[in-house]
């Protein structure tokens, strides 16, 4: 009668092979005893509704579904009131069978959609982490359990000073204070259970130590006490030792990185109980480096909590009398130096803090991360996932920011740009670099919605989550500089760099990585500048410089192309630019941002602030956009500009060295080496090597690789291989024997004769050898030449040169078809034409 309706319900009716198997299976294990046809096909409903509030799970972080005690009801309540009646009916009589009581069938997989109607179809699976919940507190860091924490939470606000922080300029009266030390001084405050060199982590918890957290500082004996009250057991400070020598003079000496004996340079903490109008003065007595930047006018940072909540004025440019000098003090083992600076506090009774820069915490980072997974726009093309755990257990975030494409095909065509920070826990630049990059691109700006079209972005906004919560310079809490050990191959001590690479190794066999960039600090000289990689491909010649110049000139007042350096040290083989260039990458650089200021353009002799630093992430968005423009007109400028400073550079240091040089020739193959400095005085440490405790289980993993590598066998070989070396063999044979045959005598004496004959074969052939590059020797046939297509660069992020013709590949043809009867009269012609 209806015939349409019969052929549906025909179609509906056959069976899915997947439900008939589970119809079977349930059946005979006795948990399923209803009619096949009372539930739905899930191959017709597909479509599921994920803000239904009738979900099982939650589409938050960190939800669960609502317990119900009873199974059987549970299931009730995950089935629709459309069913039919004979589906209730059957149901019911499922609920009253008393095997199904005991063990009923526990499944979560039965979904409703808007319509009301089962969708017996697998849910979207739940994130390896928890994230964020859309209510209640955020994930508290996790600390060693040796480390003290107080239980306040720090808040600093942002804010750009009105007028420009100039540099210190000495007066030359500068006061070098000698060091006292805590026998003729008084210690207020001191840290006691520091792990130093010698031990290493073993375990983490929230909070740290266990038990009540002790006073440190001294008690004030009354109101008119002005001793300052110092502290530091928060979030990234690292005071461990204040020694008052004089009423308002203060010694301080700060903590090394976790698990070691050294870096000392970031330094963060707290006084309470300031006079006004009174001169103070602090020295930290065990800095490490002998150069700074405080040598050249920095000034620390203050921060005063009554401005910033009366005036609503953040961190400032402080300081009188700075001085960077060498301790007269030694140990015998390594010298220190000393930074002294004297302050007057804005309030009585204030709360300030003081800071190598302006600080940005783990905890900073989740409240960011929280704001954009909560954010309906911007979470719609930013994935937020994890990358790893961290020694300690704290979450390494990574973000995948890239706009949905339309086709698949489209979606493959996308480069990466994979961006990273605070590998180095104490350069915080790095953070406030990444925040101005993150700042732009999660924008509805037309510059970062292109962006976002064309480019799929990781981003691994904190490296070492768990230096920068306990406060360290440089280290891990495996006591090691991570940006020595990107070559590492134990995954459970470095997992966050472990990981970050083998996260771009995957990256690189899915789409061309045009860039990769790690943001850093530098304490020993002004302005931002790259590190870079040269490279050695003619092809390519000059390109990985383009980039940098083209952010100089971008950033003419900030970035200095001229600081930019491309020597790759071996000391340097083991940091991320190194690695991810070694992978493939061209374009790998570390980009190295000032703890002082600027020397350039109308920023000249100033300090950088948290603006200047932000707004270079949007230029390096900027930039992007340049380097790729599909017009290539800038491009081949700065590849011509840089070919002309390239000159002038080689000139300048052929004339130092008094010799003359015709750079009309061939200057283009001097090596770059010869010309450029080393990197050495970045701010940078050698590898210490790996903790005495690694050193067992790196031997363990390198020895099962050598037995791994032992049990590979040699792959089979295929008939037509087998065929071609049976073929070359019996070549040779005829070869030798030829070789053998008296006519060699004569051939050679011919040879001696008629030297031209060769010169002239040898200038006929020259442009075949320098495409195909035969080597033929004695074992060698003759008969076949070896196809020598031009080798594919593993990674085409660059253009290629304008005037350079591609190198088609020439079809290879034997021998025999180029003059078989000349090989046989003179069989020598070839090897010694081809040596």
């Amino acid at each position: 009668m209806f015939p349409a309706l019969e052929t549906e319900l025909k179609q509906e009716t056959c069976p899915d092979p997947y439900e008939d198997f589970m119809y079977h299976h349930l059946q005979y294990y006795g948990y399923f005893k209803a009619q096949r046809g009372s539930l739905p096909n899930s191959a017709s409903h597909q479509h599921v509704r994920k803000n239904n509030p009738r979900y099982g799970l939650s589409g938050s972080f960190g939800e669960r579904e609502d317990v119900i005690p009873d199974p059987l009801q549970k299931e009730k309540l995950l089935w629709p009131t459309c069913l039919s009646s004979a589906a209730h009916r059957q149901i019911e009589a499922v609920s009253r069978d008393p095997l199904m009581l005991s063990s009923p069938l526990k499944s979560r997989q039965l979904l409703h959609d808007e319509f009301g109607e089962v969708n017996p179809c697998l849910r979207e699976p739940r994130d390896l982490f928890t994230f964020f919940p859309s209510s209640g507190p955020l994930q508290a860091p996790r600390w060693p359990i040796e480390c003290e924490v107080i239980k306040e939470n720090l808040h600093h606000i942002e804010w750009v000073p009105p007028q420009p922080e100039y540099f210190y300029q000495p007066t030359g009266n500068e006061k070098l204070p000698e060091i006292v030390g805590e026998e003729k001084g008084t210690v207020v405050y001191q840290l006691d259970s520091v792990p130093t060199e010698g031990s290493y982590f073993t375990s983490s918890r929230v909070g740290g130590k266990r038990g009540i957290i002790r006073e440190p500082a001294v008690t004030l004996q009354g109101p008119e006490d002005n001793t300052l009250l110092f502290e530091s057991r928060f979030e990234s400070g690292n005071l461990q030792k204040a020694v008052r020598v004089d009423t308002y003079e203060y010694e301080l000496t700060l903590r090394t990185d976790l698990y070691t004996n050294k870096h000392t340079q970031w330094f963060y903490f707290r006084v309470q109980n300031t006079r006004k109008d009174t001169t103070y003065r602090f020295t930290i007595v065990n800095l490490l480096k002998p150069k700074s930047l405080y040598t050249v006018g920095m000034k620390p940072l203050m921060y005063s909590q009554l401005d910033a909540n009366t005036h609503n004025i953040g961190w400032r440019r402080e300081g009188n009398e700075i001085r960077y000098y060498k301790n007269n003090t030694d140990d015998g083992q390594q010298p220190f130096y000393c930074l002294t600076w004297t302050i007057q506090f804005p309030h009585d009774q204030d709360t300030c803090f003081f800071a190598h820069f302006y600080p940005y915490t783990y905890t900073d980072l989740q409240c960011y991360l929280l704001s954009v997974a909560n954010n309906p726009v911007q979470s719609q093309f930013c994935k937020l996932r994890t990358l790893c755990r961290s020694l300690a257990g704290n979450t390494v975030y990574l973000l995948t920011i890239t706009n949905p494409s339309r086709t698949p095909r489209e979606a493959a065509a996308k480069k990466a740009v994979v961006l990273s920070a605070r590998v180095h826990p104490g350069e915080s630049n790095g953070s406030w670099i990444m925040k101005g990059f993150l700042d732009f691109i999660l924008s509805n700006s037309p510059d970062a919605q292109l962006l976002r079209d064309i480019f799929v972005f990781k981003v691994v906004p904190m490296l070492n989550p768990d230096g920068v919560i306990v406060g360290n310079y440089r280290c891990s809490l495996a006591g090691r500089d991570l940006n020595r050990h990107y070559k590492t191959i134990l995954k459970e001590s470095f997992p966050c760099i472990w990981h970050t690479r083998n996260m771009v190794k995957r990256l690189l066999e899915e789409r061309e990585v045009l860039l990769y960039c790690d943001f850093h600090g530098h304490s020993r000289k002004n302005n931002i500048f790259l590190y870079g990689c040269k490279n050695n491909d003619r092809k390519y010649w000059l390109h990985e410089r383009v980039f940098p110049l083209m952010l100089s000139k971008n950033v003419p007042d900030k970035f200095s192309f001229q600081s930019c350096n491309f020597k790759v040290q071996k000391c340097k083989e083991g940091t991320g630019r190194v690695v991810m260039w070694r992978m493939g990458i061209l374009n790998s650089y570390t980009m190295e941002s000032t703890f002082g200021g600027s020397t350039l353009g109308n920023k000249r002799d100033t300090h950088f602030t948290i603006e200047d630093l932000k707004s270079l992430g949007y230029h390096v968005c900027d930039t992007l956009l340049d380097f790729c423009d599909p017009d290539r007109t800038k491009f081949m400028q700065c590849l011509a500009e840089l070919k002309e400073l390239l000159k002038q550079e080689i000139h300048k240091k052929f004339n130092e060295l008094g010799q003359d040089m015709d750079l009309e020739g061939n200057w283009s193959d001097i090596s770059l080496s010869d010309i450029e400095s080393s990197t050495s005085g970045s701010d940078s440490s050698l590898s210490d090597g790996l903790p005495v405790h690694l050193l067992s289980m790196a031997d363990e993993v390198n020895q099962k690789k050598k037995i791994y590598k032992k049990k590979k066998k040699k792959p089979l070989q295929t008939r037509k291989q087998r065929n071609e070396q049976y073929q070359k063999n019996n070549l040779m044979r005829e070869l030798k024997l030829i070789e053998d045959t008296p006519e060699r005598a004569g051939f050679a004496s011919t040879l001696q004769k008629q030297p031209t004959f060769f010169r002239n074969s040898e200038n006929a052939s020259s442009s075949m050898m320098r495409n195909e590059k035969p080597r033929l020797n004695k074992t060698q046939k003759p008969r076949f030449t070896v196809s020598c297509c031009p080798k594919r660069s593993t990674n085409s992020s660059q253009e290629p040169a304008p005037d350079m013709k591609p190198l088609w590949s020439r079809n290879r043809y034997p021998a025999t078809k180029r003059g078989r009867a000349t090989m046989m009269v003179y069989p020598s012609l070839h090897i010694y034409t081809y040596p």
